[in-house]
């Protein structure tokens, strides 16, 4: 992470994501939330970043689960790939830190694009003062 990102960071910790092989084992893994993704490292250190779930390629957060002492969740990708993760259930906060700052970023791009609308819809005062002189 640069320096930058430092500051947008939300939540940092550790979860336990299930592996995409054929065995299934979970392994614990470091992870930091920020604004705009959650990061998955393989070492406490940071230094090997594992993956980067971008906010944006999220669809939702799924079955949501407390057995014994754990919080089972999953990530369902805009590709539907679903990917499973679970921490302590004192740790639940996870899972809903990660939902808040899905729907933080949901409603900065829907602000967003509809500014960006907004702003194509409605051309500058200069632009509608050229039409309506060169209008007959």
């Amino acid at each position: 992470m640069t320096g930058s990102d430092v500051s947008d960071v939300l939540k940092e910790g550790e979860l336990d994501k299930r592996s995409d092989n054929l065995l299934q084992f979970w392994k614990r893994k470091t992870c930091v939330l920020t604004a705009d993704s959650l990061n998955i490292y393989t070492d406490n250190q940071k230094k090997n970043r594992c993956k980067e779930l971008k906010l944006q390629s999220i669809k939702k957060l799924d079955c949501v689960e407390y057995i014994e002492k754990f919080v089972y969740f999953t990530i369902v990708t805009t590709d539907n790939k679903e990917i499973d993760f679970r921490c302590l259930s004192e740790e639940k906060c996870w899972k809903n830190a990660i939902s808040m700052a899905l729907i933080s970023f949901q409603n900065r791009k829907a602000i967003q694009d509809f500014k960006t609308r907004q702003d194509s819809e409605n051309p500058s005062l200069g632009q509608q003062e050229r039409r309506e002189a060169r209008a007959p």
